[in-house]
């Protein structure tokens, strides 16, 4: 299916992201050492998610559940048409995302800009906030006064 290479192509070109063989077959998405999804070769899109992020995803219906794992993070999504690889683009970005924040060297900006670029819902949006590091609280230099 041509559709699974470009979509193999555009991940692929994301900073930072390899792709290898699935142990189940298709191919999988890393951000380090992180799976950010993997497509099995008839369409299936795998991604894993956080409970909250996978609890809106599919309150939205953004996504199914995972047949085989269904009381876990995981997600299924299937690539049909031209709209579903766009949505499968949307949902690979958004799990690359949260990896993402962990290590840039600006989240709040990268966050921003991936707002941007996702059209992200305040849900969304709030849900990806605790992957933002907390910048470190200063340590203060002034003599303690005893």
């Amino acid at each position: 299916m041509r559709d699974l290479e470009r979509l193999e192509q555009e991940v692929a070109s994301w900073a930072g992201v390899s792709v290898h063989r699935h142990r189940f077959g298709g191919r999988e998405f890393q951000l380090g050492a992180a799976e950010i999804g993997h497509i099995h070769p008839g369409g299936i899109l795998d991604i894993p998610f956080p409970r909250s992020i996978r609890d809106a995803l599919l309150a939205e219906g953004l996504a199914s559940e995972h047949p085989w794992v269904p009381n876990s993070g995981w997600t299924s999504f299937r690539i049909r048409t031209e709209e579903n690889f766009r949505h499968a683009l949307w949902l690979l970005r958004l799990s690359y995302l949260r990896y993402a924040l962990k290590s840039a060297s600006n989240p709040r900006n990268l966050l921003e800009q991936e707002n941007e670029r996702l059209h992200l819902n305040p849900r969304f949006k709030a849900l990806l906030e605790p992957f933002v590091p907390k910048p470190a609280t200063p340590i203060s230099t002034k003599p303690v006064s005893t």
